[in-house]
Formats: structure tokens, C-alpha cells, sequence
């Protein structure tokens, strides 16, 4: 993997309470930049899930404090016991092709251990997820008129 821009160090809260406001207002705010604005997709980013006592927020930050990328990581128990999932997988344009969000998912993947792991990856992003152990687990659909693919380890 190659080393990050020296800028960069990547963060991890294990609950809401860790992430400092201004920090979590940072991620929202580029969440809704790239899919909202970006990507053109009109949906309720805050859904409550951040909120969840046992959602994990993993951001890599730069020394100015702007969120260069970050991911979420859900409990999925109810769905299946120990499942966990990865989404809203974000990276700023202006950090784009760094290796920074690589280096964000592998700390994602670290923290959820042995857990099984899905995602529901954009389809043109299938084969770079294949390359942290994704296998593609079913029929590609329409998210906000996006075709995704959903991937799992495990």
C-alpha cells in the first residue's frame, strides 16, 4: 500500500459521541457534496444511523481539519447476526487518486474483524473493491438511479 500524503492521518470513533461535532459536520457536509451535488442523488443523508449506539465513523483527515475521505460502519445484527456493513464511502474530489480512501476502507474492514462484511458498491466500482476481498453476492440494482452491486467478505 503506498504511504499517505503526510497531511493526511486517518481517525476512528466507535460511537457518535467520539466524533467532534464540527468533525461530523465535515463529514456530512462532503457526504452531501459528492452524492447529493456531485452524483445528483436527492436522498436523506442523515438518516438516524449515524446516531446508532453501535455505528463506527472512520475519516481521514488533513491537518487543516477538512475531511478528505470517510466511511460509516453499521450493526447489521438484525438483518444477520454479526453482519456488519460499510457505506456511505466518500472521498473529496480534490483527494481523489491518493490512495486515501483505500486507506480508509482497510481500517474499515481492521475494525470489523472477523464480522461478515457487505457493501453495496457503485457497479463501476466493483473490481477496485474486489481488490480488499469483495465478491460480488448478487444482482446488480438501481439506488437513486446509480446501479449498484452488492459485495460481501465473508
Amino acid at each position: 500500500m503506498n504511504a499517505l500524503p503526510a497531511e493526511i492521518t486517518i481517525h476512528r470513533a466507535d460511537s457518535f459521541d467520539e466524533v467532534p461535532p464540527t468533525t461530523f459536520y465535515r463529514i456530512a457536509k462532503l457526504r452531501q457534496e459528492v452524492f447529493v451535488l456531485e452524483q445528483d442523488c436527492v436522498y436523506l443523508d442523515l438518516d438516524g444511523r449515524d446516531l446508532e449506539q453501535e455505528t463506527i465513523q472512520v475519516w481521514a483527515e488533513t491537518t487543516d481539519g477538512s475531511i478528505a475521505s470517510s466511511v460509516r460502519i453499521l450493526n447489521e445484527d438484525a438483518q444477520e447476526p454479526g453482519l456488519r456493513s460499510i457505506g456511505r464511502v466518500v472521498t473529496s474530489p480534490a483527494h481523489r487518486g491518493q490512495g486515501i480512501a483505500a486507506a480508509v476502507l482497510n481500517t474499515a474492514i481492521e475494525v470489523c474483524g472477523d464480522h461478515p462484511i457487505q457493501i453495496h458498491a457503485q457497479s463501476y466500482l466493483t473490481e477496485w473493491y474486489a481488490r480488499f476481498g469483495f465478491t460480488t453476492n448478487g444482482e446488480e440494482f438501481l439506488e437513486d438511479g446509480i446501479p449498484h452491486t452488492p459485495m460481501r467478505i465473508g
